[in-house]
């Protein structure tokens, strides 16, 4: 009888609390479109294929102003830090005070949007994602 018991909770605990992985997934699927209708028209996802700007393949872990023959401000080219999640919600929340004299306008503003781009980003990254 405790056996019965021991896998109905394990079945519960299974239903209640789902693959974290499966939570994401709705919120990727959101960042890519977000990504497409805010970011895409300058940046691409694909490596190598710069676009207006640098294409955001493998962001996170990545100096920023570093991808090949991609067209930076001296601002960003010169910052010296390192994409991650924090510095991503900072700079899409406002480029030009993140870092002062960005060439980048766009910002989105509604952090619930911006979570759903980073995600996106995130999932197409291998690096380290902090």
């Amino acid at each position: 009888m405790k056996n019965k018991h021991l896998i109905s909770a394990c079945i519960l605990g299974i239903l209640l609390c789902p693959d974290a992985s499966l939570a994401q997934e709705p919120a990727a699927a959101e960042g890519e479109r977000l990504f497409r209708s805010r970011c895409g028209s300058c940046h691409s996802v694909d490596p190598g294929e710069n676009r207006a700007a640098p294409h955001l393949s493998e962001l996170f872990g990545r100096a920023a102003g570093s991808v090949a023959d991609a067209r930076y401000s001296k601002a960003l080219s010169a910052s010296g830090f390192v994409w991650d999640e924090e510095r991503l919600h900072a700079y899409l929340n406002n480029p030009r005070q993140a870092v002062p004299g960005t060439t980048m306008s766009v910002s989105v503003r509604d952090q619930a949007q911006r979570s759903a781009i980073i995600t996106y980003l995130q999932n197409l990254s291998t690096g380290p994602v902090h």
